[in-house]
């Protein structure tokens, strides 16, 4: 009760307001509801790698591409497409520092997966030290322990900070091809601990050709994890052909 209060007083006090439109989101959260109205979520998709599939698809429907070549991965959760608000929310987050924003993102994740799958350990995709250290954390760290704190389904999950480093730099991903995003990730993951028969959960935000989560998910199969899924915010669409 006392927390309600303290929570409603606060908010009263300092009024959030929506990070894309400016007006007041009337909630905690700085997003207002035409805003969130305007997001898609990704409700049809390919089992494995959450591309979108025509609607009505059955659940747990595997694209073609995911049934010709299986990924080191089990499962993809990105529950919203990727569209030109979510990347403004995603952009400030990640490149102009706005940490505030990691509430609202993990809550806008949850809205659509309110029971998150039983899995053992969340590992965020790392940052080289040099990129760490220019942008000052790790965003898919933060939305881990978001996560964590969040849904009470994953009380009896660790979050595993240091099992995974990224032991080379690489290029930005954003604007290469499939084949030079493989090409820039392949051997650029080391694993430091064992993940015996451990059901793990790699964190990103945006699912795009697959490249992290297939360098990272072998790795992570090499290291004998037995089952591995990639949660992530958004999924791109297929680009046109």
């Amino acid at each position: 009760m006392v927390n309600r209060i303290l929570e409603a007083t606060v908010a009263g006090l300092f009024p959030a307001h929506c990070t894309l439109c400016g007006m007041r989101s009337h909630g905690q959260l700085p997003l207002c509801r035409d805003c969130a109205q305007e997001l898609s979520a990704n409700r049809s998709c390919c089992y494995r790698c959450a591309i979108p599939l025509p609607p009505g698809s059955r659940p747990g429907a595997v694209c073609g591409e995911c049934l010709q070549a299986p990924p080191p991965f089990q499962r993809v959760i990105a529950p919203w497409l990727y569209c030109e608000r979510l990347a403004y929310l995603i952009r400030h987050w990640k490149f102009h520092g706005e940490r505030r924003l990691t509430p609202l993102l993990a809550t806008l994740w949850l809205e659509q997966e309110q029971r998150p799958p039983a899995v053992d350990v969340l590992v965020p995709v790392p940052l080289h030290w040099r990129r760490l250290w220019q942008r000052g954390f790790n965003q898919s760290e933060l939305l881990c322990s978001q996560l964590l704190a969040l849904a009470p389904a994953l009380s009896a999950t660790r979050l595993d900070r240091r099992g995974v480093r990224r032991s080379r730099p690489t290029p930005a991903q954003s604007g290469l091809a499939a084949a030079r995003r493989a090409a820039n990730l392949r051997g650029a993951f080391t694993v430091r601990n064992r993940y015996d028969n451990l059901r793990v959960a790699i964190i990103d935000d945006v699912f795009t050709t697959g490249a992290t989560a297939n360098a990272l998910a072998t790795a992570l199969e090499n290291a004998g994890a037995s089952h591995i899924e990639v949660w992530c915010l958004a999924r791109t669409p297929a680009p046109e052909s």
